[in-house]
């Protein structure tokens, strides 16, 4: 059980693990395994109640119903499972501002916050966009071998890759 309290874990492990799990998905639910409709479920279910029965009127949520669904508690779950992870490891810590971000962009929160959020923001708008998240497309989609999934995991890998070297080498200029 030492593999409980290790900071990192196998990759391997791991996506043996999301292949299972994306198994049985599909056989207690038939629907793929996917994260990103939770959070419009999310907004939705904000949006009515603030703005009351107006809101499931919206075409979107006719079809993306506002509602807690079981992919909305497997997002719960892997929030309340990568806090309890990092417990066991003894690498919780709240931090505000990472260390390579203050050394090239400075310490102050608020701009770390605005930059997390319109981050946030353009993931969520792109994931709908493309009608599904890496977990969607990435896995889900690609085990099926649609077309659409692979372009979109493909796509996932070249973004993150020239992100990373653009994060990083502003990074390396800062610091």
């Amino acid at each position: 059980m030492a593999w409980l309290t290790a900071t990192r874990w196998s990759p391997y492990a791991v996506g043996i693990g999301i292949g299972i799990l994306s198994w049985f998905t599909w056989l207690i639910s038939s629907k793929p395994l996917g994260c990103s409709t939770s959070f419009a479920r999310t907004a939705g279910m904000i949006e009515k109640a603030l703005r009351g029965q107006s809101a499931a009127q919206r075409l979107y949520y006719q079809e993306v119903q506002p509602k807690v669904d079981w992919q909305w508690m497997l997002v719960l779950g892997m929030i309340i499972g990568a806090f309890f992870a990092a417990l066991l490891s003894g690498d919780f810590e709240l931090v505000w501002v990472p260390s390579r971000w203050a050394t090239a962009f400075g310490s102050a929160v608020g701009v770390r916050l605005i930059v997390a959020l319109i981050g946030g923001v353009l993931l969520g708008f792109g994931a709908r966009w493309a009608g599904g998240c890496t977990s969607g497309h990435g896995i889900s989609g690609t085990m099926q071998l649609a077309v659409s999934s692979w372009i979109s995991a493909i796509c996932f890998f070249i973004g993150g890759i020239v992100a990373a070297h653009l994060l990083y080498g502003l990074l390396a200029l800062g610091g």
